[in-house]
């Protein structure tokens, strides 16, 4: 027997997500940590707050709120190695957010 969990908690659910995720992305420089991480990692390369306070020329301090926001979202994930945090996309969460998006555009 199969459980389905009904529409509209389905639907609730994408609401959040998509809710959760725009906050996320409603800072320009977080919209550009988030796609400077996502080519690092497609690049095969490692990015942690030192890297970002580089590429971006912002304290580290105002780099991780930023990055906090966005690990909160559940967009970016970190792993602690030695002495820092890697970041890298979750690309099956950004996955979703867009598919949710399309579907509430199109209804």
């Amino acid at each position: 027997m199969r459980i389905r969990k009904d529409n509209k908690e389905l639907m609730e659910n994408e609401i959040l997500l998509i809710a959760d995720v725009s906050d996320a992305l409603a800072h320009p420089l977080r919209v550009k940590i988030l796609k400077y991480i996502m080519t690092q990692n497609r690049a095969m390369k490692t990015v942690c707050t030192k890297d970002l306070v580089e590429e971006f020329g912002y304290a580290q301090a105002t780099i991780s709120q930023h990055m906090k926001k966005l690990l909160l979202s559940g967009l970016v994930e970190s792993k602690h190695k030695e002495k820092f945090n890697y970041y890298y996309v979750n690309l099956g969460l950004l996955a979703r957010y867009v598919n949710a998006a399309k579907k509430f555009s199109v209804d």
